[in-house]
Order: structure tokens, then C-alpha cells, then sequence
């Protein structure tokens, strides 16, 4: 992870940085680009939470590259967070053409072809325990290679979802549902 120095950066600095970023520490992480299978995982796990979002009328999907973030440092020190899908339920932000104040009810972070190994899961677990100190519900791992779904209402509370199954985003997004095979179907 490469990070670029701006002594004390604050949510406005990363919302001028371009490409997407994070920030952590006072410091803007970019983030690597996403491939042609996760960028597809991505879009159609945002679009049918799009559908859920118009049906339920109770939040909306959020897509790829919008942060949230954070008036206090979480854990790590990260001051904004940017999944590759989500879900949120607050109010939009007064100014909507900058970052959302709040979490996400349900957040998916996809896995790009630079995210696997030791060194990327203990990243992801740290992301992971941001996640819920913020008060998101739900989060999913998901693995294109692997093609599955890990999904953590707790940092300790696990289940993988395999091809064949049908995932969910219990209790966060009550009824919701798309099947693992859905998400791989054009790969």
C-alpha cells in the first residue's frame, strides 16, 4: 500500500485527490485499481442492492469509490473508508457531492488480484474491525479466484457461502438475498 504525504490531510484534501483513496493517520492511501472480474462482482452485488433499495424503500446502494467518513479516527486510525459495494441507511450528506457522513449498514469488499496472502488478510481483518467500530452490521469478503462469500456479522461470527448457495446479508438486510452463482455467471 502506497501512501502519499500530506501532513494532517482531512476529508476535504481526499475528496480533491483523485484516484480513490483512503484516509489514515492524516495521510491519503490510494487504492489499487480493481480487475475485470472484481470490478463485474462488484457491479452486480450494487445493483441488485440497488433493487433492494427501491423495493424495501428503507436505504440505498452505494457504488464503488464513494467514501464514508468519520469525525473520529476508527481503530486504525482510518478517517474514511471506500467499499466496493454497499448499503447505507442515514441521512444523505449536506453537501452531496462529497463524502457521506456515517457507515454503511452493509459493506463488500471484493478482493483484486493484490489483496491475497498473509500480509492481505490481516489488512482486511483490520478493515473488518473498522467496519463494525463504526457501526456497520454486515460485511463480505468476497473471493473472485475462490468464488465465494465470507460473510462477518462479528469479527469472530463467520459463514462462507459457496457456488450453488444462495448469500445473505442477515440481520442488516432483512430478505435480501443473491445467489453465489449469479456473481460469477459471465466469468
Amino acid at each position: 500500500m502506497s501512501v502519499l504525504s500530506f501532513p494532517n490531510a482531512t476529508l476535504d484534501d481526499l475528496m480533491k485527490f483523485k484516484p480513490r483513496a483512503e484516509l489514515i493517520n492524516g495521510r491519503i492511501v490510494p487504492l489499487v485499481p480493481t480487475g475485470d472480474l472484481p470490478s463485474h462482482v462488484a457491479a452486480e452485488i450494487s445493483i441488485s442492492l440497488h433493487a433492494y433499495g427501491r423495493q424495501t424503500r428503507r436505504g440505498r446502494a452505494v457504488f464503488d469509490a464513494c467514501a464514508y467518513g468519520f469525525k473520529s479516527p476508527l481503530p486504525s486510525g482510518r478517517l474514511s473508508i471506500s467499499p466496493d459495494a454497499s448499503f447505507f441507511e442515514g441521512q444523505s450528506p449536506p453537501n452531496n457531492m462529497s463524502y457521506i457522513p456515517g457507515h454503511p449498514s452493509f459493506a463488500v469488499e471484493v478482493r483484486s488480484v493484490s489483496d491475497f496472502g498473509p500480509k492481505m488478510d490481516r489488512e482486511y481483518e483490520i478493515k473488518r474491525n473498522d467496519y463494525f467500530h463504526a457501526g456497520t452490521v454486515v460485511v463480505w469478503d468476497v473471493d473472485p479466484l475462490a468464488r465465494t462469500i465470507s460473510k462477518y456479522s462479528s469479527l469472530k461470527d463467520l459463514t462462507v457461502f459457496h457456488a450453488g448457495e444462495i448469500a445473505d446479508a442477515e440481520p442488516a438486510l432483512p430478505g435480501w438475498r443473491i445467489a453465489v452463482d449469479d456473481l460469477f455467471r459471465d466469468n
